[in-house]
C-alpha cells in the first residue's frame, strides 16, 4: 500500500476555508451586478432611474448593492447574508412561485441558489479572506 504524502484531511483543512471565502466573493460580486442593474442600468438593463427606490423593487436593489458589496469585503457576513437569504426567499415566492411549482419553469433557480448560499454564508461565516476575519468577528 503506497503512503500518500498529502494528508487529505490537511489539505481540506487548508484549502476549504480558502474556498469558502473565493465562493462568498464570487456570490457576492454576482448579487451586487443584479443592484447595479436595477439602481443604475450598469452594466447593462434598465435605465437608470427606473427603479422607484421607495418599493418593494427598489428596496430589494439596495439590498443587493449594499449587501452585495459587504459580502465581497465579508463584512458582517453572518447577519447580512441572513437577511438577503430572507430577501431571496421572499422573491422567490412572490415573484417566481406563483407562476408554477417548478423552478425550472418559473426562473426561480437562481433566487433558490442565491437563499441557500446566503444561508451557508450565515452558518459559516466569511473565510480567512474577509474583514470579518480581520476583526476577529
Amino acid at each position: 500500500m503506497a503512503t500518500n504524502s498529502l494528508d487529505q484531511s490537511s489539505v481540506a483543512s487548508v484549502w476549504a476555508p480558502r474556498l469558502l471565502s473565493v465562493f462568498r466573493i464570487v456570490t457576492g460580486i454576482l448579487f451586487l451586478a443584479h443592484g447595479l442593474v436595477k439602481l443604475f442600468g450598469f452594466p447593462e438593463g434598465a435605465a437608470p432611474g427606473q427603479v422607484p427606490l421607495v418599493s418593494l423593487f427598489g428596496l430589494a436593489a439596495v439590498l443587493e448593492l449594499v449587501g452585495g458589496a459587504a459580502i465581497v469585503l465579508g463584512l458582517f457576513t453572518r447577519p447580512v447574508a441572513f437577511v438577503l437569504a430572507g430577501q431571496m426567499a421572499v422573491a422567490y415566492f412572490m415573484a417566481h412561485a406563483p407562476q408554477g411549482f417548478y423552478p425550472v419553469l418559473n426562473a426561480g433557480e437562481l433566487a433558490i441558489l442565491y437563499t441557500f448560499a446566503f444561508l451557508y454564508f450565515a452558518a459559516a461565516g466569511a473565510g480567512p479572506w474577509s474583514l470579518d476575519a480581520r476583526r476577529g468577528a
